[in-house]
């Protein structure tokens, strides 16, 4: 038995006074009405209407039920109204979770544009590390993956692709030159991730006449070493030395040539960035609005709009130039 439909159907008969009456204000047969009255009788081992050939008359237990069925019908009605409008007009908190380095250098300058939009919408935005999975306690999960996850149960949408890139302060590079192979870093200050204690093994690549070439190279005492990218970010600035930062980090420093990328034609590694949302059902108007605005903000596409707004994208290869192509 559905009970919150049973209710409303004894609420609508003692209203409108008659079996039959109900019936036509619900648009149901009397046969149907009198089935769930009795129904809901029968479920709470109660009379609640005593019926004559002329009236109907609610008993002591039917009136006291009556009163509680209506509060708990209008408070049913309220949060129907409430969710039906918060799914509609975008308003309340977003939970985000972000890598610490895209919630500083991208979330936080775009945030006031999102706000003037949907001044109803606020941004609770939590930054502990690295996110590499969506996490269910929150509405939004910034993702950097080298490929999309495979998880049929979450919404991933694409907002851009980061490529890692090789760059300086131009006082440095003045001071030390500019390198114009990888192998010529062993000669500079490097500033490089750490893994297990130690410097990590760092990829270049490139394709020359349709032949790829590889370079793996391993700084045998970098002027900097650690994970943290914002510390990284800083010593470049400051003239430390030669650093492999993603380029949604450096956009700024790029376009105020505050820092130069070196190496342009050598490609790191790219990561792509997702928005992902624990789930396809029911997503409130306040989470689609804040994931828009990220894939209209970043464009969605696989490409890096930071380097491209800086002017320096590296050169894509023959053959990818083609497939671009054809996508177009």
């Amino acid at each position: 038995m559905d009970q919150l439909r049973a209710m409303r159907v004894f609420a609508s008969v003692i209203e409108s006074g008659s079996f039959v009456g109900a019936a036509q204000a619900l648009q149901l047969s009397p046969a149907v009405v009198t089935r769930l009255v009795a129904e809901l009788e029968d479920h709470l081992g109660a009379r609640l209407i005593n019926r004559t050939t002329r009236r109907l008359a609610l008993t002591e237990i039917g009136e006291a039920y009556l009163e509680r069925a209506r509060q708990i019908l209008t408070e049913v009605e309220e949060a129907e109204a409430l969710a039906t409008q918060a799914a509609r007009e975008p308003s309340g908190q977003v939970r985000v979770l972000s890598p610490p380095a895209f919630a500083v250098h991208q979330l936080a300058k775009h945030l006031p544009r999102f706000r003037a939009r949907y001044p109803k919408v606020t941004i609770d935005l939590t930054v502990p590390g690295a996110v590499q999975a969506v996490d269910e306690a929150y509405d939004v999960s910034i993702l950097m993956l080298g490929e999309a996850p495979r998880d049929a149960d979450v919404i991933v949408r694409r907002l851009a692709r980061t490529e890692f890139v090789v760059c300086a302060a131009p006082e440095y590079l003045d001071r030390r030159g500019r390198p114009q192979h990888p192998r010529e870093l062993a000669g500079h200050d490097s500033l490089v991730p750490r893994s297990g204690g130690r410097a990590s093994e760092v990829f270049f690549q490139r394709e020359v006449n349709g032949q790829v070439e590889r370079i793996g190279l391993t700084p045998s005492q970098p002027a900097l070493s650690t994970l943290h990218v914002d510390t990284h970010y800083a010593a470049a600035l400051a003239g430390l030395g030669i650093a492999g930062l993603p380029s949604f980090v450096i956009e700024d420093a790029l376009l105020e040539n505050a820092l130069e990328r070196v190496l342009s034609e050598w490609r790191m590694f790219t990561m792509t960035i997702y928005a992902g949302l624990p789930t396809r059902k029911h997503i409130p108007a306040r989470t689609r609005a804040f994931v828009d605005f990220l894939i209209e903000t970043f464009g969605g596409e696989d490409r890096d709009p930071w380097l491209a707004a800086a002017g320096c994208e590296t050169a894509l290869p023959v053959s990818a130039q083609r497939e671009r192509a054809a996508r177009e």
